[in-house]
């Protein structure tokens, strides 16, 4: 369970971040959409302590973020590529956040196997740097290891951007998997709201940093969607 609680962030005078409560059950595959400076990422870089809130709190599992740093042993997360390391290969990556999350390598390696299809063969064995493969490719490294050591909880920002359709839609099919037994929450952003509305039960759309609407995902909810950000 995640309680978001008088949550504010401001710079300076300007309030980029304004929610007064949120909670989102433990399970649920969450969906956060919004035009550009809306406050998405702003709010996960917040979850995820990068960015302290000007008010307020977040309660991950009972721990409050800021004031603690236990929830990071059933957090994973990738907002972007800052949160990988360029000079390692993949290979190397997976080892160093399999070791944190207190896997062998042969955890590691039956691990990473599992997405074999999700990487194409364009990433493991390689020989190549995280910082020589394309956006795309960096970014499946990333998703990949935010699910790593069986996390409670996974934030992934713009997981859809600069994906191939077909790792799209390999995508979608993983994170319908992992909240299938309803003990992994999942939070995500996009842009796109066709992949939010098919992979999350329920969206959240913020504007100016607060929340307008908060809907639980039906067949109706794509065109709800579209119908707002067409005004």
């Amino acid at each position: 369970m995640i309680q978001i609680t008088q949550l504010s962030k401001k710079y300076g005078t300007t309030e980029v971040l304004n929610i007064n409560s949120l909670d989102i059950p433990t399970g649920q595959s969450f969906g956060l959409v919004g035009n550009n400076g809306a406050g998405k990422t702003t709010f996960f870089n917040i979850l995820l302590d990068l960015v302290r809130p000007t008010t307020g709190s977040i309660i991950s599992h009972d721990f409050q973020v800021n004031t603690t740093e236990e929830w990071k042993t059933f957090t994973g997360s990738f907002i972007d590529e800052s949160f990988l390391i360029g000079y390692l290969t993949p290979e190397e990556y997976f080892e160093f956040i399999g070791d944190l999350r207190g896997m062998n390598k042969a955890d590691v390696d039956a691990f990473v196997a599992k997405f074999e299809e999700f990487f194409n063969g364009e990433i493991v064995g390689k020989k190549k740097y995280l910082r020589d493969l394309s956006k795309g490719n960096q970014k499946k490294v990333g998703i990949i290891a935010a699910m790593m050591g069986n996390p409670k909880l996974i934030i992934l920002d713009e997981p859809f951007a600069n994906l191939d359709p077909t790792t799209q839609i390999r995508l979608k099919k993983i994170i319908k998997e992992l909240t299938e037994n309803r003990e992994i929450t999942v939070l995500i952003s996009s842009h796109d709201l066709t992949h939010v509305t098919e992979v999350c039960e329920r969206i959240v759309v913020l504007e100016k940093g607060k929340i307008v609407k908060d809907i639980q995902t039906s067949a109706e909810t794509l065109q709800e969607l579209e119908s707002y950000f067409a005004v």
